[in-house]
């Protein structure tokens, strides 16, 4: 009898020690630390929408939480900030030099963006990578209309040793794709770079411009581009772009400029499609893989 009057007491101090040294995590204890968390992802360029739903699922899963009494709230809540945005950048994961090796030659990859984002630097750039990597390289020119593009990408080209495709001014942007895909297979070459015409995402006759180039030489892979410190203005872009051509993953450029790069979580949450690579600096060797832990240290530690 006085064992198990014993258990029962031991049972009862087990279970009042674990209602005194814990607590549940509720709207007012969540309230003012996601508050801030929220504002620091907004001023690291994280797309507002885009913060919102981070901050959403990190509470959703937070709420009705047990913690003990001595617990840091914030540091629990960091936890869960990271945890939430790697998941958001690690969507689909995709190894770019992976990919090129596997896959049938030649590889015919678009590229697509907004005007000055560095689109055409950063062509060369992987040019350049796939070169190093003993990839036979064609670039294919399908910007015919900015005066000066074809001119613009010859210059990189020549510094590369590359073939350029081109077309008159004015022509066909898909044909110029398409040339470059069949040059590339008459001549055994590994893979076509196809530079296309930088474009608001509201241009609706560019836009479909872009949906002829998919149509016609059906791209192994669209790859987006824009900037680091594109925040708010990333989301539409992205998202139109993706629903244009279906991209397969985006390029960040800029980085060097004082950019804190959330516009990376923005691009990677609303297409569902990874970050493959960073644009860095000017020079053709700068452009770093994207690790998704490198860009979240660097949010939090800001």
């Amino acid at each position: 009898m006085f064992d198990v009057l014993r258990k029962k007491v031991g049972a009862f101090k087990s279970e009042t020690k674990t209602l005194i040294l814990e607590r549940e995590l509720d709207e007012k204890s969540l309230e003012k630390p996601l508050q801030t968390f929220e504002l620091s992802l907004i001023e690291s360029d994280v797309a507002v929408p885009v913060a919102e739903s981070i901050i959403s699922s990190v509470k959703a899963e937070l709420l009705g939480t047990k913690i003990g009494r001595r617990a840091n709230i914030d540091e629990i809540l960091e936890s869960a900030l990271r945890k939430a945005m790697v998941k958001a950048l690690s969507v689909d994961e995709f190894d770019f030099d992976e990919y090129i090796k596997k896959a049938e030659k030649p590889v015919n990859i678009v590229f697509v963006g907004v005007n000055g984002t560095g689109k055409t630097t950063t062509i060369a750039k992987i040019a350049q990578r796939l070169k190093k990597q003993r990839y036979s390289v064609v670039i294919a020119s399908a910007d015919t209309y900015r005066a000066g593009a074809t001119e613009q990408i010859e210059v990189h080209a020549e510094r590369l040793n590359l073939k350029v495709i081109k077309h008159q001014l004015g022509g066909d942007p898909a044909a110029v794709v398409y040339d470059g895909v069949q040059y590339a297979r008459a001549r055994h070459k590994d893979v076509v770079l196809a530079d296309t015409a930088g474009r608001m995402h509201t241009n609706v006759n560019l836009m479909e411009e872009l949906k002829k180039i998919s149509r016609v030489t059906s791209p192994d892979l669209v790859i987006f581009v824009d900037e680091a410190i594109a925040g708010n203005d990333a989301v539409e872009r992205a998202r139109k772009f993706n629903e244009t051509m279906g991209i397969g993953g985006s390029i960040l450029t800029k980085v060097d400029v004082d950019a804190k790069g959330g516009a990376a979580i923005s691009i990677a949450h609303i297409t569902g499609k990874p970050i493959l690579f960073l644009g860095t600096g000017q020079e053709y060797d700068d452009l770093t893989k994207f690790q998704p832990d490198w860009l979240v240290d660097r949010l939090l530690e800001g």
